[in-house]
């Protein structure tokens, strides 16, 4: 770190005297002349081929001095400066105001206890990071022989692979920094309860428990529908200048991207534009974030329709408290369809999409669950039974001695208990014992 600033503070002395001496060009003319190899352009179609040719002899002698001044000018400019930020992307070092700048900038910058930033400078000062590290991290190729991400799958419940795209140490702590001081900072509707804290798919749940009816819908594309355009303005409402809203949102999405190998060489090449990756600290909170009109205009229509709402990531949840409203099973059909008719109107109004072979309508008499966990009847939400049993039987299993099933594993094990014991702290703790005793008799 200290090193870093050393380096910055040579940076900035050396720049202040290429500023006093008017400018990169005159600076590096200035330092020409007191070096005595400042030569003054002359037309050489009037001269002889001597005097062309000792003409030419002071050209490359200047040259030989202005090309390494040239360089190191150039060098502490780009120190300074980010100059550039990659293919298509619009970039100006003024990041001052501008006439798209939101309405009272400073006043949302400090409703959300936002520090203003008004350079990249400061920003990458703000980091920890020296400028030039600052550009390495945002730079977009749409063909990169290396990116700041790793990629790997998981499995869905639902079938298939889930890709994930974690960040390099370097970029993840940069999107770390943006997810403390900026994203948690800005505002979120209260039926959000995905990735926040104090709340859980626990508290998801609870919301629609003793329903008469639950309709859960799934959001298609999620992460990947919040596109670099739309990260850029979530940091422009937030108060945010142009320049720094771009720079915050190149640091926060990445663009799919397909792995070739050609003659040797790998090729990581964009698909697509570029967005929120699934794998990034900072990507949950910023989904929250940019469904607050979404949040907001799925809220109110259910409060006027007598429907309760939660969304948790992409699961939106709507429930009917029972006893509220006794409507015949046509009256309610009607509702219902309603309900999902209007959410996909709105859904669809806000550049998203919902998957419509996730829609399921949970009826009375059915088993109702809402992000995982039973809601049926007044009591708090909990585990299915059989995942319970399924739980014991492994603990059962190894106690005996006998090997987990294929797929299974003790990590998968412990974190099926945990979610248990988020609901049962009591079984929780008790199945928790009974896996130390299974594996340390």
């Amino acid at each position: 770190m200290s090193e870093h600033l050393n380096d910055r503070a040579s940076h900035q002395e050396f720049w202040a005297e290429i500023v006093e001496a008017g400018g990169p060009r005159k600076y590096v003319e200035t330092q020409l002349r007191e070096r005595g190899v400042w030569v003054r352009r002359q037309d050489v179609l009037s001269m002889g081929a001597k005097a062309k040719q000792a003409y030419i002899e002071t050209i490359k002698a200047e040259d030989a001095v202005r090309k390494p001044l040239q360089e190191k000018v150039w060098k502490t400019y780009t120190a300074l400066h980010i100059v550039h930020l990659g293919e298509d992307v619009f970039w100006q070092s003024d990041v001052s105001i501008d006439f798209f700048d939101p309405a009272h900038r400073q006043s949302r910058l400090t409703q959300r206890q936002l520090q203003d930033i008004e350079s990249a400078e400061e920003l990458s000062e703000l980091m920890g990071i020296s400028l030039s590290e600052l550009r390495w991290l945002c730079y977009h190729r749409e063909a990169a022989k290396s990116i700041h991400y790793n990629r790997f799958t998981i499995p869905k419940k639902s079938g298939g692979e889930r890709e994930i795209w974690a960040p390099m140490p370097k970029l993840k702590a940069a999107q770390t920094w943006v997810l403390r001081n900026i994203a948690e900072r800005l505002t979120v509707h209260g039926a959000a309860h995905g990735f926040m804290a104090g709340r859980s798919i626990y508290s998801n749940a609870l919301e629609h428990t003793n329903a008469s009816v639950v309709v859960s819908m799934d959001l298609a594309d999620f992460f990947p529908s919040f596109t670099f355009k739309r990260v850029k303005g979530i940091f422009r409402q937030a108060g945010y200048m142009d320049g720094i809203a771009t720079i915050l949102a190149l640091l926060c999405t990445e663009a799919p991207r397909e792995v070739v190998e050609d003659q040797g060489e790998t090729y990581y090449i964009a698909m697509g534009p570029r967005c929120l990756p699934q794998g990034s600290p900072a990507s949950p909170a910023l989904t929250n974030a940019a469904c607050l009109r979404l949040d907001r205009r799925l809220s109110q229509f259910a409060e006027k329709n007598n429907w309760r709402y939660t969304r948790y990531a992409d699961d939106l949840t709507f429930s009917i408290p029972k006893g509220e409203t006794k409507l015949a099973e046509a009256e309610l059909s009607a509702k219902i369809k309603q309900l999902i008719g209007t959410v996909h109107a709105v859904v669809e109004d806000e550049g998203l999409a919902v998957r419509s072979d996730k829609t399921h309508v949970m009826r009375p008499g059915t088993r109702q669950k809402v992000t995982g966990l039973v809601v049926n009847g007044r009591e708090t939400p909990r585990t299915p039974r059989e995942l319970r049993r399924k739980v014991r039987a492994m603990i059962h299993n190894l106690s005996k001695g006998k090997e987990l099933h294929e797929g299974e594993t003790l990590n998968h094990l412990t974190g099926l208990i945990a979610f248990i014991y988020m609901s049962d702290p009591q079984h929780g703790q008790k199945l928790l014992a009974q896996l130390k005793q299974a594996t340390h008799p």
